[in-house]
């Protein structure tokens, strides 16, 4: 730097004005080093941690709210989940109407009845069987909304469901299919199992002339949705 001093002759001004300029410069390109290193650490850090959807308990009961948007249409769920013996129950309320049992099996049986004087009852044949715990796996996370004044992770599949998680207990809050069908989960009990005898379909289901078998398809029920027979026969009948 001496050589370059005496050679161009710099005045001392001129030497400081160089030597602050060289110094600045060196800021800067450490600064945008030091930004950039921090924005691509925080991308890394955003990746690594998107959230995954919890896996669902082998065995709870959630009453559920559901609310039709398209038909204004109000029912009551019971909802009652045992993966160890296969099986899940909907008792569903009617808006000042009926209540219907919906009993699902693993071996593709589902049974819609009645415990009245009117003494429904319908089995129905499915080609799936109830969802696993781990039915939202693959689920693409869209970010996080605040829903029933919940602030929620959701995800969605294959455009069917969109699925709203509390953040910060990672209990359900919402399901929202595309047919305009939202489900508001109004209490969540983990471990809870319902008595064997509620599971039982009645004598009445079992009398040929009364009782009628359907064999239905997923193509069938929804032919423009490929998960539609999986959620819907699985948990919420008639989305």
């Amino acid at each position: 730097m001496a050589n370059i001093k005496h050679k161009l002759r710099l005045s001392p001004a001129t030497m400081s004005l160089f030597y602050f300029s060289l110094f600045m410069l060196l800021v800067v390109v450490s600064g945008d080093t030091i930004r950039m290193k921090t924005i691509l650490e925080t991308s890394d850090e955003q990746l690594k941690e998107e959230p995954k959807p919890t896996i669902w308990p082998e065995q709870f009961h959630s009453v559920l709210v559901m609310n039709n948007t398209k038909t204004n249409e109000l029912q009551v769920v019971d909802l009652w989940y045992d993966w160890p013996n296969r099986r899940n129950l909907n008792l569903i309320q009617y808006q000042l109407g009926k209540k219907l049992y919906d009993v699902e099996y693993d071996n593709h049986t589902s049974y819609y009845f009645t415990r009245d004087a009117t003494r429904e009852c319908r089995t129905v044949h499915f080609d799936v069987g109830i969802l696993t715990p781990d039915w939202l796996h693959g689920a693409t996370y869209l970010g996080q909304a605040k829903v029933d004044g919940f602030l929620c992770n959701v995800w969605t599949k294959a455009d069917f469901v969109w699925y709203y998680e509390d953040v910060v207990t990672k209990r359900p809050v919402n399901w929202i299919f595309y047919t305009g069908r939202s489900f508001h989960v109004m209490s969540f009990e983990v471990g809870a199992v319902l008595q064997d005898s509620e599971w039982q379909a009645p004598v009445h289901c079992f009398d040929k002339k009364q009782n009628s078998i359907l064999g239905l398809s997923h193509q069938l029920l929804k032919p423009s949705a490929p998960m539609g027979s999986l959620i819907d026969r699985s948990v919420f009948p008639f989305v």
